[in-house]
C-alpha cells in the first residue's frame, strides 16, 4: 500500500521543517530547514541537551563579549551539523532577522556561519544561508551566490520579491503558503479549498514564473497548515513540511498526481527590477507588506527569547 508521503516523493523533494533529529530520522527528508523559532524548540528536546551544554561551555571559555549572539550562531551550526549527518542534502541556517535591512552585516554573518560549518567539517555545498526576502537581503544573497555560498530567501510573499530573487540568481526561494492564506482568511472571512487557496495559488504562480523565464532558482513551498495545501503543490521542486504534517502524510494511504508542472520554456524575461520598482511592487501588495514585517518581527522576537535563555544558562555556569 502506497502512502501519501512516499507518493509525494515521486514529484517533489521533501524537506523537513524542523530541527528535531528524531523526526528527521523517522521521515528521511532530503533537506532540512531551521530558524530561530525551531532552535528555541530544540532547547526542549532531550537529544540536544548534551550538545547545548557543550556549546555553551565553549562560548563561556572563548568569548567575553556578544556571548549570547555568538552562542546562537554556534548552536545553529552545531545542530545543523548534526542534521547534515542524517540528511543527504542541505541544511538551511538563518541569518538573524534583525539584520534583514543591512546588506553588509548580513554578508558578514553569512561568512561567520559558513566558517563555523567549515570548522565542523561541513562544506558550504551542504549549507543554505537563509535570508529574509527584503531588498537588502536579496542584495546580500546576490553577493554570496557569486562567492559560491548558496542562499535560501525566506519570508517571500510577493511577486516583486520573487522576481528580485530570480534577477539576483539566488539558489532557492521559499514562498509561504499558510501565512498568505491566514491573511486572506482574516481579511475576507472566507474558507478556501486547496485549489482556491490563495497561498497555494501564490506558490503555483512563483513556479510558473521560474518555468517561463527559464530561471535556475529552485522553488520550495513553505509554511503549510494542512496536508491539502501540501498535496495541491505536488510537483513544486521542494516542499518543506512540519513533523505533524509529515506524520499525517506518512500514515494516509493514497496515490498523488502532480499539480504543478515545471516545464521550462525559457521565454523572454522581464526587465531587471530596480530598487524603486521592487519597493513599489511590494508596497502594492497589502498582504505581502503585512506578512513580511510580521515574519521579521516574529523571528527577531524568538531570537531575543533564545538569547535571553542562553544568558540565563551562561550566568548559571
Amino acid at each position: 500500500m502506497t502512502h501519501q508521503l512516499d507518493a509525494l516523493r515521486q514529484h517533489s523533494l521533501v524537506v523537513a521543517d524542523t530541527g528535531d533529529l528524531e523526526a528527521i530520522q523517522r521521515y528521511q527528508p532530503h533537506d532540512a530547514t531551521t530558524n530561530p523559532s525551531l532552535l528555541l524548540k530544540a532547547f526542549e528536546l532531550p537529544g540536544y541537551r548534551a550538545l547545548i551544554d557543550q556549546e555553551l561551555a565553549a562560548v563561556k571559555a572563548e568569548t567575553s563579549d556578544r556571548q549570547e549572539e555568538h552562542a546562537v550562531d554556534r548552536l545553529a551550526v552545531a545542530m545543523g551539523s548534526e542534521i547534515a549527518k542524517v540528511v543527504p542534502g542541505r541544511v538551511s541556517t538563518e541569518v538573524a532577522a534583525k539584520l534583514s535591512f543591512d546588506t553588509q552585516a548580513s554578508i558578514r554573518k553569512a561568512h561567520e556561519l559558513v566558517a563555523l560549518y567549515d570548522k565542523r567539517g561541513v562544506s558550504r555545498d551542504r549549507v543554505l544561508i537563509k535570508l529574509a526576502s527584503t531588498w537588502e537581503g536579496i542584495r546580500a544573497a546576490e553577493v554570496l551566490e557569486r562567492e559560491g555560498i548558496n542562499c535560501n530567501l525566506t519570508l517571500l510573499f510577493s511577486d516583486a520579491q520573487a522576481q528580485a530573487c530570480f534577477d539576483a540568481g539566488v539558489f532557492l526561494v521559499s514562498p509561504f503558503v499558510g501565512r498568505v492564506t491566514d491573511w486572506y482568511k482574516q481579511a475576507t472571512g472566507q474558507d478556501f479549498t486547496p485549489d482556491t487557496d490563495p497561498g497555494v495559488q501564490f506558490v503555483r504562480g512563483v513556479c510558473q514564473r521560474v518555468s517561463q523565464g527559464g530561471y535556475d532558482t529552485v522553488v520550495m513551498g513553505a509554511s503549510f497548515r494542512t496536508t491539502g495545501q501540501v498535496l495541491a503543490l505536488a510537483g513544486c521542486p521542494r516542499l518543506t513540511i512540519s513533523p505533524a504534517l509529515l506524520e499525517e502524510l506518512a500514515t494516509t494511504p493514497g496515490e498523488i498526481k502532480p499539480r504543478v508542472l515545471m516545464t521550462r520554456s525559457g521565454g523572454p524575461r522581464p526587465t531587471l527590477l530596480t530598487e524603486p520598482a521592487f519597493r513599489w511592487g511590494h508596497n502594492q501588495d497589502a498582504m505581502a507588506n503585512d506578512k513580511l514585517a510580521e515574519g521579521i518581527r516574529r523571528f527577531a522576537e524568538d531570537q531575543d527569547k533564545l538569547e535571553a535563555l542562553i544568558a540565563e544558562r551562561l550566568a548559571s555556569r
